[in-house]
């Protein structure tokens, strides 16, 4: 007698077949979603490269008169920025409350678009290597930058001098740890922090999406390098200025002592710690865009 019963092997009607294996849906759901944001990292990559070489290309090719007006500018804001921290630590006595509102100087930076030499140590450097920027054009950038800030700063530091007598004690007393401080472990580790932290919040801030973000990177930069008292060729030298004008026993000879060593090694923390993996992360889209570049001017 035929039997009533459906064979085991053949499918019900409405069956095409064996069904998936439990969590096989849930394992390619879960592929397609690592890949999307393996995508959508990708894409980001590639905006933030393209953004990062259009804007070092914009400070490469400035006018020389546009360099000297965003250096001198940079060198007062920096100064602002050391007007805020004396006013704050005459007040306080603590350097970290005072490195806080040095942030002031850093906000003013970023706002009114001004150059601070240590900022240039990864977006035109990035811009070179893409080949939209020679190696002569970063050098002019860095000099006319660094000479502009100094004299900038200076010029500043002479108005806060005479018009707060009553923070020169402090502006001293700080400068004079500057310059007294030696060539040693700790203070090259400090002026490597320096120029690499600087470096940091410069990309941070490129990418900050309002205002209130660029403020906050501001204030953390400023309690990062002065509220730690690292050292920084660019703003410490500016506070020096100031403290030399106010008659500090310290000689040109001895801030230039120095300020040269610190400033090649805030150069090597910015472009060693930070720049360098990013180059290295972004290679291949480095070597095709100079390779465009190339072709396009053939």
């Amino acid at each position: 007698m035929p039997s009533t019963t459906d064979s085991p092997s053949e499918p019900r009607a409405g069956q095409d077949g064996p069904a998936d294996p439990p969590g096989h849906q849930e394992e390619s759901e879960g592929t397609v979603e690592v890949g999307g944001v393996e995508k959508r990292l990708e894409e980001e990559l590639h905006e933030e490269f393209e953004n990062t070489v259009e804007e070092g290309e914009e400070r490469l090719k400035r006018t020389t008169r546009a360099l000297v007006v965003t250096g001198l500018f940079g060198g007062i804001d920096v100064g602002l920025g050391i007007m805020a921290m004396l006013a704050v630590k005459d007040a306080t006595g603590s350097p970290l409350l005072a490195g806080l509102a040095f942030g002031v100087g850093l906000l003013a930076l970023r706002l009114a678009h001004s150059e601070l030499f240590t900022e240039d140590f990864m977006l035109p450097v990035n811009a070179v290597l893409a080949g939209h920027g020679t190696f002569l054009q970063l050098l002019r950038l860095w000099a006319v930058t660094l000479v502009t800030n100094l004299a900038g700063g200076w010029l500043f530091m002479w108005l806060v001098v005479y018009g707060f007598p009553e923070y020169v004690d402090d502006l001293s007393k700080t400068a004079l740890e500057y310059v007294s401080a030696g060539f040693t472990l700790e203070t090259v580790c400090l002026a490597l922090l320096a120029g690499s932290t600087i470096t940091l919040m410069t990309r941070m801030s490129q990418g900050a999406s309002s205002d209130v973000m660029t403020a906050i990177i501001s204030f953390i930069g400023g309690l990062l390098v002065v509220g730690l008292q690292m050292h920084h060729g660019a703003l410490s030298s500016i506070l020096v200025f100031g403290a030399m004008e106010a008659g500090a026993p310290i000689s040109v000879g001895a801030w230039f002592g120095w300020f040269w060593w610190v400033t090649l090694l805030n150069m090597v923390g910015g472009m060693l710690i930070m720049t360098a993996p990013r180059i290295v992360r972004t290679w291949e889209l480095v070597r095709d865009e100079r390779a465009r570049r190339g072709a396009r001017h053939a």
